[in-house]
């Protein structure tokens, strides 16, 4: 048996657990922010997430498109800095990719997850090798893409995807911040986990739980 599809239900489960992480995990964090940026990204995106649960608690929505454009303004209105307006383009583009549906096929919810980091590419002006949240969510998307390639299981490609976020995660210590608040360190910024690799992590994670808990 395969988990070759993804319903409504099943994405409002990862947004509520990627919001139970970030909150277990906001001591982390803010400590891995403190050492290269502003130490707010853990209490953003504690804020950030507790905002959107409640959002989508509150008006639940009956496709796909309206839930992430709900959950990406939500986003961009709650969370400072860059979290919010990159987290926000992340869902809005998912969204909007994935249209007016209730349930998601392997092909689309990859399509839908793809244009979603793209977004975040164009509006962070960021690459792999820059210390962002790219570089966990590109290995991520990549591992999750050649996983499908195999087999149509959601749940095992996301498995393999948070995998490899770790492993981008963990990358981004020993490279130089280019972008960001992070990039005024220079060299001083080699050495540090990138805060937003860490909770892009985070959201693979929460994928993975939830497919796999099924």
């Amino acid at each position: 048996m395969t988990n070759d599809t993804i319903n409504i239900d099943q994405l409002t489960g990862w947004l509520t657990r990627f919001r139970e992480l970030v909150t277990e995990q906001v001591a982390y964090l803010t400590e891995l922010d403190s050492a290269i940026g502003d130490a707010d990204h853990g209490s953003n995106m504690t804020r950030g997430m507790g905002a959107v649960i409640e959002k989508i608690q509150a008006t639940p929505a009956a496709t796909v498109d309206v839930l992430f454009k709900a959950v990406g303004m939500t986003l961009v209105t709650t969370v400072g800095g860059a979290s919010g307006p990159l987290y926000g383009t992340l869902f809005l583009r998912f969204g909007t990719t994935a249209r007016a549906v209730e349930t998601l096929d392997a092909a689309g919810f990859t399509a839908a997850l793809r244009a979603g980091v793209g977004g975040v590419v164009a509006r962070g002006k960021a690459e792999a090798g820059d210390k962002t949240m790219i570089d966990a969510l590109e290995p991520a998307l990549n591992a999750f893409d050649a996983a499908l390639a195999t087999s149509p299981d959601i749940a095992v490609a996301a498995s393999a995807a948070y995998s490899a976020a770790q492993a981008g995660r963990d990358a981004t210590k020993a490279l130089l911040a280019r972008k960001g608040r992070a990039s005024y360190l220079g060299e001083r910024s080699i050495g540090h986990i990138d805060p937003g690799a860490a909770s892009a992590t985070l959201l693979f994670q929460a994928l993975a739980e939830t497919l796999t808990k099924e």
